[in-house]
Formats: structure tokens, sequence, C-alpha cells
């Protein structure tokens, strides 16, 4: 849509609220929809109201859940919240095409919305499975006036990895942002219950796609360009039941840092994002032992989990001109857990 299409003194702007809130609608209950309908018609100049963070959101204990893995947020109790209704974007990330793995649901759903509304068309990629999940964020994306490009298919593969990069540049035409966020967390109590074929799962998913997908975006990124990895509390704080998955995360910890250094030259900038509890599909799919997943995030001095809404405007600055002389950084985002 252009500004052509639109009717004298109808700002573009205005226009795709509108259509924001009129697509959040189908996807919400009835009060959720005249909420996001309200959030849609008050403009980027009304602010979040003062709160106090320890009760924003929802608190432990949770109840009993369980999924089979991958999961799905469209599933979960409660529903985790992703910005469908809070997030307002100013045009910090006009014009630009992001490519994010497992982008249906936690931190690469909300950075999803978030880029789409700060003005970036946006290709996820996710399972097969999590379909149900990323028809909900196509809609978000389109009603917010971008281009959203579905790329469902399994990174563990080498050659679907470079498939995906290739697809998301011709479907996009071009490439300025890529999130390597998609994972896979499966705790055990004894190095000795790890085995092999779970190992390679792990670091195949977490350190192995990154590896490939990073290499084969590269190829089309410019000065300008921003790199950012999803990576845990765990690279720098390590939970005793998350050997493998703690290992994979430090990986993509130093990642960063080193091909921030690599890179730098060409203008182009690398950086992570380090979240603690955060409360997403992957906790009820097997991420968490279930008699464990009533109180997560209990433990953490917010006394909640996080939500990917909480995490959007971070992936958002990493990803905008604005965090221009930061690259090689891991922005924390914990609940007063300590960073990195």
């Amino acid at each position: 849509m252009s500004d052509k299409s639109t009717p004298a003194g109808t700002s573009r702007r205005t226009v795709v609220g509108g259509m924001a809130g009129g697509m959040l609608a189908a996807l919400a209950t009835p009060a959720q929809a005249q909420q996001a309908n309200a959030a849609a018609a008050s403009g980027p100049a009304a602010a979040p109201a003062k709160q106090d963070p320890t009760k924003q959101y929802p608190q432990p204990p949770f109840k009993p859940q369980q999924q089979d893995w991958p999961g799905l947020a469209s599933k979960m109790d409660p529903r985790p919240d992703h910005g469908e209704n809070s997030y307002k974007g100013s045009g910090r990330l006009a014009g630009r095409k992001a490519l994010i793995t497992g982008g249906d649901s936690g931190m690469g759903r909300a950075a999803a919305i978030a880029f789409a509304r700060e003005g970036a068309d946006v290709a996820i990629n996710y399972l097969p499975a999590e379909e149900p999940d990323a028809r909900e964020v196509v809609q978000l994306i389109e009603a917010a006036g971008r281009k959203a490009l579905p790329l469902p298919g399994d990174i563990r593969e080498e050659s679907f990895c470079h498939k995906l990069v290739e697809d998301a540049v011709a479907g996009l035409g071009g490439l300025d942002i890529l999130v390597s966020n998609a994972a896979r967390q499966h705790p055990q109590k004894d190095l000795a219950d790890i085995t092999t074929e779970a190992f390679d799962w792990t670091f195949k998913t977490n350190v192995y796609a990154m590896f490939w997908i990073t290499k084969a975006a590269l190829k089309h990124m410019d000065a300008g360009s921003s790199i950012i990895i999803t990576s845990s509390v765990n690279a720098y704080d390590p939970d005793e039941a998350l050997i493998d998955y703690a290992m994979t995360k430090a990986c993509g910890q130093n990642f960063t840092k080193s091909l921030a250094k690599q890179v730098a030259k060409k203008g182009i900038r690398v950086n992570a994002v380090a979240p603690g509890p955060i409360w997403t599909p992957l906790q009820p799919s097997g991420g968490q032992f279930p008699e464990k997943l009533p109180q997560f995030g209990a433990d953490s001095p917010m006394g909640r989990p996080g939500q990917p809404a909480e995490l959007a405007s971070i992936y958002v600055l990493l990803a905008s001109q604005e965090d221009s002389y930061a690259t090689g950084q891991v922005y924390g985002a914990v609940g007063g857990g300590g960073g990195p």
C-alpha cells in the first residue's frame, strides 16, 4: 500500500493502525480485540501506563501443562504476550528486510511483530508442526502493512539452511537483518542420560544452524546490516540440568563476539540477546521438568518469568541504526538475576 492510495487527511500510519486493530480482533477474544482496537486507534503518542513490573504479567504458580514437542503458544495457559496488542512502531526499521528463525512463537514472534510495526518486511522460519502459530504471525505482519514470508522447514539440515536464506532473499528482495533465534532445550538430571542423538539434536539446532544460516546470509548483507543471536542466561550461569543446552548458548555468545570483530570492517554489526526465564512454548514442550513448570520463573528477583513482549524492543534496538556503535555486545534481560 502506498501513500497515494490514502484518503486526503488520513496518514498511512492511521490506515495501518486500523488494519492492525481489525486483524487482531480476528485473532483475539472480544476483550482483547477491544484493547487491540483501542491501542491501534490511540496512535504512537499514547505511552504505556506506569506500573509495577513485578505484577505486570502473570506470576507463578501456573497450571500444570505439557505439550508434545515443539509446542504451540496458542495452547499455553496463560497465553504468552508477544506484543500483539501493545507494541507500537515508529518507523525505526522502515524498508528493512528481516529473516527470523523460530519466528512463530517466543522471542522470534515478538521480534517479528515489532519489526513489522517498525516498517520491515519479515520472513519467518519454523517447523511444519508450528504452522498454526506461524499463520497468526503472518496475519499480524500483514496487518502492519508489511510483507510476511513464511518459510517452514528443519534447520538441522545444512541444505535447508542455505535454501532458507536464498528463499528469504528472493522473497523479500534482499536481507538486512538476521535473527538466529530457534533453539532446542531438554533437561536431564544426569550427564549419563544425555544420549548422543539428543546431544547432536541440540547442537544441530542451536549451533550448526546458527553457523550455516549466518554464513549464507553474510553473502547478501552489506554495510548497515545487523545480525542478532539469541543466547541465554545459561551461557554464563548454566543450569545443572541443561548441560548440552548451556554449552550451545555459550557457543552462541562467543560466536557473536568473534564474528562481530571479523565483520565490523564491513559495516555489519553482530550482537546477542541473553534472556532469563521467558514464558514460551519451549518450556511446556520438554524444556522444563513437568514438576517444575508451575513455579517457572518464581525464583527470579521479579518473582515471575518474562514475557516475549518484554524483549521485543531489545531486538528492535539492535537491528536499528540507533545502536550503530554496539557490536559484539550481549544484552541481558533476566528479571534481576544478573547479566552477562
